[in-house]
């Protein structure tokens, strides 16, 4: 059986006016896990698409296997099936092979060529492809595979009756992610897969990406994941040098050595652009000066006017040679122009507006909200930082709900202390999704304060701004809920997994802002990068009875 690859050719894909993604080309084979990086809106999604065959490039070629499996950031199902559905149809090509086997096998034990069957003769030919598909998917161990894929990925308490369109948003992609485990086809698209998975789902998955042999193209923002399944980095930034050396983005090494790979290109691109840039303007001065170099204000003195006017030509010649000179270098530099580097979306503001008073005092006992989380003591003082961890469902999010006003608990004592809450939950929502990103911030500027305009917090990108909140993606629109928490310069901040669906980049500099806030601090994060990074307290929820 031939090495499984999927390639893809000068892809270009447009939407309206906007190009998304220019001639990027890609080339993965079985057995090294592509991860797909690159900045917000840079095209990540739109090329997964493409490379399974949901969207249509503009042009290009996309080859690739039929044994292929793609798990969107929304993941789709058929309509009305029911969570045994989804398993069953899964299930069904590998039991189907096993059967096959089975069937194929009797007829070569009596006779693989007797003359009454005109099929018999490809009998032992379709018996050696059936078992090699069926060793390639493990046929035989499906059924285990599915209940331990359940179990790891917190499906094991899901009623098999149950109506996919009733399941959470993470519910359906740990399904999907189920589905493609127990399938495991040759080609494995995933894009965002880790946004709705706890630490032991996390790890299940990227053991199962280790072990696959077929082809691995992963687009994340979870660096940890990354780091522990990618073998080449391939990233979709636009770099002059990008981070191979030679202007491309493909990277063959692990996360941490690529971010180091593309610091230094990033480096050599701004010391590039600087010394051309100096070398265009010192060529230019050149060019202005040199024509007047031809003995200024000095005329012939008497009886030597053949000596001045053969001197004065043979000096204009000289400095016309030099100025046609200048002028030929200059040509050759604009034509290898190096681009000035984009400046990077960078997120420069202070997270909080604390003053130093006694805001932001969280005090938490005995709190229960039935079916969702149970806490039996908080204290976060002034200025504190906690963060919050533990598996899905033990009530991270139900607690810092609670804490903003926006979940009333069953019982319990809770106190909060604070002139301004920011509150970023996990789902945003817009009450008017034509309103433009830049309106509803306006909007929410209050009487008399200073603020900085939207498109200064390194949050939203200037081609954003004038769109409307409901055609923006979801990581855009959490970013500008982000922005909406900056500007309310809250004392108490309550930031529910901040680092899902933003860019690597914005990410990293978040959890800077966070290290320098002055305010009160809660974090609930199941990114692993910023929890083995953080240095202060941690409130670790299990759930449990009533929680």
């Amino acid at each position: 059986m031939a090495p499984l690859s999927l390639v893809a050719r000068d892809i270009v894909r447009s939407f309206g006016d906007r190009a998304v993604l220019h001639g990027v080309d890609l080339v993965t084979m079985a057995g090294q896990p592509v991860g797909l990086v690159g900045e917000n809106g840079v095209g990540k999604s739109t090329l997964m698409r493409v490379l399974a065959g949901v969207d249509a490039p503009d042009s290009g070629s996309v080859t690739a296997p039929d044994d292929l499996a793609y798990l969107g950031q929304e993941p789709s199902f058929e309509v009305g099936a029911t969570v045994a559905d989804v398993l069953r149809d899964v299930l069904a090509p590998l039991h189907d092979a096993v059967a096959r086997l089975e069937s194929l096998a009797g007829r070569l034990a009596t006779d693989p060529t007797d003359p009454i069957d005109p099929t018999a003769e490809h009998a032992a030919e379709d018996y050696a492809a059936t078992l090699a598909w069926a060793e390639q998917h493990e046929a035989w161990d499906a059924e285990r595979r599915v209940h331990r894929a359940a179990a790891h990925l917190g499906l094991r308490d899901v009623a098999r009756d149950r109506p996919v369109a009733e399941l959470s948003g993470g519910e359906r992609t740990r399904l999907a992610l189920a589905a493609i485990v127990t399938r495991r086809p040759g080609v494995v698209l995933l894009d965002e897969p880790t946004n709705h998975l706890d630490d032991e789902a996390m790890e299940f998955v990227e053991d199962f990406l280790a072990t696959t042999t077929g082809v691995v193209v992963v687009a994340s923002h979870d660096r940890v994941f990354l780091d522990r399944v990618a073998a080449v980095v391939v990233d979709l930034d636009r770099s002059w040098f990008g981070v191979d050396g030679d202007g491309g983005g493909r990277y063959v090494g692990d996360f941490t050595a690529y971010l180091a790979a593309k610091r230094a290109a990033r480096r050599r691109w701004e010391d590039a652009y600087l010394v051309q840039r100096d070398e265009l303007n010192e060529l230019r001065v050149a060019l202005r000066t040199t024509a007047r170099r031809v003995a200024p204000d000095r005329g012939p003195r008497d009886g030597d006017k053949m000596g001045y006017d053969f001197k004065a030509g043979t000096v204009a010649k000289s400095v016309s040679r030099r100025v046609r000179d200048v002028e030929r270098r200059i040509l050759v530099v604009e034509r290898e122009r190096i681009p000035k580097p984009p400046r990077p979306l960078r997120f420069g503001a202070e997270l909080t507006g604390a003053d130093g008073q006694q805001a932001g005092r969280v005090w938490v006992r005995d709190l229960c909200v039935r079916a969702r989380v149970r806490v039996d003591r908080l204290t976060v003082e002034p200025g504190g930082r906690v963060l919050v961890t533990g598996a899905n469902g033990s009530g991270k999010s139900s607690l810092l709900a609670v804490l903003a006003g926006k979940l009333a608990p069953t019982s319990g004592d809770v106190q909060v202390t604070a002139h301004r809450i920011g509150y970023l939950p996990q789902d945003v929502t817009f009450a008017d999704p034509r309103t433009t990103a830049h309106e509803v911030y306006a909007a929410a500027i209050r009487p008399g304060d200073e603020a900085a305009p939207l498109g200064e917090l390194g949050l939203v990108h200037p081609r954003e701004l004038g769109k409307p909140v409901g055609q923006l993606s979801v990581g855009q629109q959490r970013r500008l809920a982000l922005a909406l928490v900056v500007l309310s310069a809250p004392d108490l901040l309550l930031l529910d997994e901040p680092t899902n669906h933003i860019s690597l980049t914005l990410a990293g500099e978040l959890e800077e802002a966070l290290g320098r806030s002055s305010g009160t601090a809660i974090v609930t994060s199941h990114d692993r990068w910023l929890r083995d990074r953080w240095d202060g307290p941690t409130l670790s929820l299990t759930a449990g009875p009533g929680g």
